[in-house]
C-alpha cells in the first residue's frame, strides 16, 4: 500500500511540472523576438532603397570625396539589406551633401608646433521611409580621425577618409534602420 501512494505522489509531482513546462514553452513560443545580425531592421513592406549622390559643398574636401562616400553608403545597404537598389524614388531614400571638410590642429606639442591633428568630415541626410513618416528625418553627420603632425595629409588623406566615411555611413545606418 505505501508503494502505491508513493508512485501516486510521484505522478501526480511529475503531471504538474509536465504542465509547468509545458505552460513555460508556450509562453516563449508565442512570444517573438527578431534579432538581426547584418544590422538593420527594414521595414518588412520595402523593397527598395535610392540612394542619390551626396554634393560636395566643403570648400577644402578632395573632389572624390562625394563619390566615395555615396558609393560606400550604397555598398553598405546593399550587403547589409535584401533591399533592390534603384536610381531614384526607392521605398527607403537618402539624399544629402557634404558640408564640412575641416583639419587643424588639437594637441600643441610646443609654442609652435601641434602634436596631433584632426580631419573632420561632416554630412548632411536626409533620410525618407515611405511607409513610416515617424521614421523620417534629416539630420547632420560628424566623425573625425587624428593624425600625428610629422605625417603629411596629403600622403594619408585616402586612408582617414575611407575611415571617416565608414564611421559616418555606420552612424547613419543605425539611424535609419536602427532607430539609435
Amino acid at each position: 500500500m505505501l508503494d502505491i501512494r508513493k508512485n501516486n505522489i510521484i505522478f501526480k509531482n511529475s503531471k504538474h511540472i509536465l504542465i509547468l513546462v509545458s505552460c513555460v514553452l508556450c509562453l516563449f513560443t508565442s512570444c517573438k523576438i527578431h534579432y538581426s545580425f547584418t544590422g538593420g531592421s527594414v521595414p518588412p513592406e520595402a523593397k527598395t532603397v535610392s540612394v542619390q549622390y551626396f554634393q560636395n559643398n566643403a570648400s577644402l574636401a578632395p573632389p572624390t570625396l562625394s563619390q566615395t562616400f555615396t558609393e560606400t553608403l550604397k555598398d553598405k545597404l546593399s550587403s547589409q539589406t535584401r533591399l533592390s537598389m534603384i536610381n531614384k524614388g526607392g521605398d527607403l531614400s537618402f539624399e544629402g551633401s557634404v558640408s564640412n571638410y575641416t583639419t587643424g590642429p588639437i594637441a600643441i606639442q610646443s609654442t609652435d608646433q601641434a602634436a596631433l591633428n584632426r580631419l573632420t568630415i561632416t554630412v548632411n541626410v536626409k533620410y525618407t521611409c515611405m511607409f513610416d513618416e515617424k521614421k523620417n528625418f534629416e539630420q547632420s553627420f560628424s566623425r573625425y580621425a587624428d593624425y600625428t603632425s610629422d605625417q603629411n595629409l596629403a600622403s594619408i588623406e585616402e586612408q582617414l577618409t575611407r575611415e571617416i566615411n565608414e564611421q559616418l555611413v555606420q552612424d547613419i545606418f543605425n539611424r535609419a534602420l536602427n532607430n539609435w
